[in-house]
């Protein structure tokens, strides 16, 4: 509570004391409440409290948030997870602490497990001077609640202001657990992203002081060498210079150093460089950790994504490998600006099969690393999903603890998101034995023809170097330079440019209008099982003579092998537009490349039947090699 008012402090202390006097509980605060938007979601204040335009406004002067209108923070990050930390930790009973000043009345608002709506379950009169805050404490049984928020009603013609606020449990000590938290964030050349969160992490945790504090560090992995480790290294933070390899490598060399003493800390949270990061998270993940009880002890948690662009966007917290392959969310995009959003997206389960959290923040107890390894050496991509394949952990998530990622819309490489993919979840499949590999060859021959049928070449023959490399087995991965192959494939990925700098009289007569470019989303195309049949039929315009060629160029919206938007039929020439709708390429018939693309998947598939079994066998044997310290040690040249 540094930089608390010392009367605020001292208040506070009272009241903590009077809960420990007897020495026979401790006093948890589980999760504090912010007062403060957020710099980058100023204008999404729905997603700490909801009031009418002007009810709300932070005052710098005095240090809190003045109110002057009915103001509900029953919201993402404001509310208490009653059903999450009922089931994770067995809490029934929690304690709500506000520092107010001012006239009018605090109310607690739940929402019942199942309801739709909170309703009022207690209200305390405030009347306070505004020098002079008081504690106000309410304690809730929220053993029947799913979620548990506040109001706060200023006295008509009045303010209610709110210095500081708190959810607290009252616990014996005895089932508190030793909680010791490393942070490991690699980077790569993305110094204003990293440096503002080493700046974030920091200042947020030397404020909260004890028990957050205690036994946390921050390892910062460079893979770009561009970071000046010595003069930002410091009790708190120790940035690593290390090779350029990859995400996989970096969390792998964070790991190595925060593994290094088996016993200095109990676990390691891996996360994105490209984050905007809630501090509080941390805070929320310790205390959670600090309290979670039986087989939550040794889960794994995983913060939310949520999108920069739309900072009241929830787009993903867990996943899952379907048989064929695919990834599926546990949750579709939820706006949690919504408390309808917020209640789905706190009672729907990530306990589910095959589940994985991505590593943009997820939370593993040290004690997996120790029985099942280290990152797959893939560079990039899968290394999180084989992570999760191998550990089969169950994952815990909760409404505020997350961070704001940037999309991934208009993101897509082919070098990347083809050959990456299929290489690394080939191998993951021989290893894990997470999903048929029959069933995502089949998929990956159906995307081929996708690509092809929209003239994609670049995707289609970067789509088959990934299924080649992976059938040259352990042994290629092992001595390949990842950053050099990912830079010679980078040469082939389609080129991008502006729909501005495009032809202008090919991008009208494709039918690309102002209203095509307006219209935003990523989600596919749906169709039904004719549809979807239709798809997987191996047509293709380029068996057709010219003749029969449509001259005039479509267009084509695609997230990937996805279609969004569009269609390529019978076009020689075609307007392929990324999800954003503001970068595009012009494509042509190419009925020679075709041919070798072709020929090639076919002398590709007769290799894969002959080879599969003895393929499948030395990745699953390389497994335990590539996850061991030993392995990596020599990688990264430790040794």
């Amino acid at each position: 509570m540094a930089g608390t008012p010392l009367a605020l402090r001292t208040a506070t202390e009272t009241v903590r004391i009077r809960f420990e006097r007897l020495g026979m509980t401790r006093d948890v605060k589980l999760a504090n409440v912010l007062v403060r938007i957020d710099g980058h979601a100023v204008d999404h204040p729905e997603l700490y409290y909801r009031g009418a335009d002007g009810a709300a406004r932070y005052d710098e002067a005095h240090g809190a948030l003045e109110v002057r209108a009915a103001v509900d923070f029953t919201t993402y990050l404001n509310g208490f997870s009653a059903g999450k930390w009922r089931r994770y930790t067995g809490l029934e009973r929690v304690v709500l602490r506000a520092v107010v000043s001012g006239v009018g009345e605090l109310a607690v608002c739940a929402v019942a497990c199942g309801a739709d709506g909170a309703r009022t379950v207690e209200v305390r009169a405030v009347d306070a001077p505004v020098g002079a805050p008081r504690v106000v404490e309410v304690e809730v049984t929220c053993a029947d609640e799913d979620f548990v928020g506040f109001e706060l009603r200023p006295a008509a013609g009045t303010s209610l202001w709110l210095h500081e606020a708190a959810w607290y449990a009252v616990v014996d000590p005895a089932r508190v657990n030793p909680v010791r938290i490393a942070l490991v964030t690699t980077t790569f050349q993305k110094e204003a992203y990293i440096t503002a969160n080493m700046e974030l992490v920091e200042r947020a945790l030397r404020a909260e002081g004890s028990p957050a504090l205690d036994g946390f560090h921050m390892f910062v992995v460079d893979n770009g060498r561009t970071l000046n480790a010595e003069a930002l290294s410091d009790d708190m933070i120790t940035v690593i210079p290390n090779a350029n390899t990859g995400g996989s490598g970096g969390c792998a060399r964070g790991m190595l150093a925060a593994t290094a003493d088996p016993d200095a800390f109990t676990h390691v949270i891996v996360m994105d460089d490209d984050v905007r990061i809630l501090p509080e998270s941390l805070i929320r993940t310790h205390a959670l950790l600090s309290l979670a009880q039986g087989v939550y002890r040794q889960a794994f948690l995983n913060g939310a994504m949520l999108s920069l662009e739309e900072p009241s966007r929830q787009v993903e917290d867990v996943s899952y490998v379907a048989e064929s392959g695919v990834y599926r969310r546990v949750k579709g995009d939820l706006d949690i600006s919504k408390l309808g959003d917020v209640l789905v997206n706190e009672r729907t389960s990530a306990e589910v099969p095959r589940a994985y959290g991505a590593w943009w923040y997820s939370c593993i107890p040290v004690s997996a690393i120790a029985a099942n390894g280290l990152p797959m050496p893939f560079f990039i991509r899968c290394d999180d999903v084989e992570f999760g394949m191998r550990n089969d952990p169950i994952y815990m998530t909760m409404a505020g603890i997350c961070v704001w990622h940037e999309s991934f819309e208009g993101r897509f490489r082919a070098s990347v998101d083809c050959y990456q993919y299929v290489r690394n979840f080939m191998a993951m499949i021989a290893m894990d034995d997470c999903a048929s590999e029959s069933m995502f060859v089949a998929r990956l021959q159906r995307t081929v023809r996708q690509d092809l049928r929209d003239l994609d070449y670049s995707a289609a023959e970067l789509l088959l170097d990934g299924f080649e490399d992976y059938l040259k087995g352990p042994d290629y991965l092992a001595s390949l330079d990842g950053a050099t192959r990912l830079a010679e494939l980078g040469v082939r990925n389609e080129r991008l440019v502006a729909v501005s700098e495009m032809d202008c009289a090919t991008v009208e007569a494709a039918g690309v209008t102002p209203e095509v470019l307006s219209r935003r989303g990523s989600a596919p195309r749906t169709g039904g099982l004719l549809v979807k049949l239709l798809r997987t039929m191996p047509y293709d315009k380029h068996y057709l003579p010219g003749c029969l060629l449509d001259r005039r160029p479509g267009y084509v919206v695609k997230f990937g092998p996805a279609t969004i938007e569009g269609s390529s039929v019978r076009r020689e020439t075609l307007v392929a537009l990324d999800p954003t709708r503001a970068k595009g390429a012009v494509r042509h018939v190419d009925r020679v490349r075709f041919r070798a693309i072709r020929q090639r998947q076919r002398a590709l598939m007769r290799r894969w039947r002959a080879e599969r079994t003895c393929v499948r066998r030395a990745w699953r044997a390389a497994r335990d090699r590539f996850a061991s310290r030993a392995f990596w040690e020599g990688y990264l040249g430790l040794r």
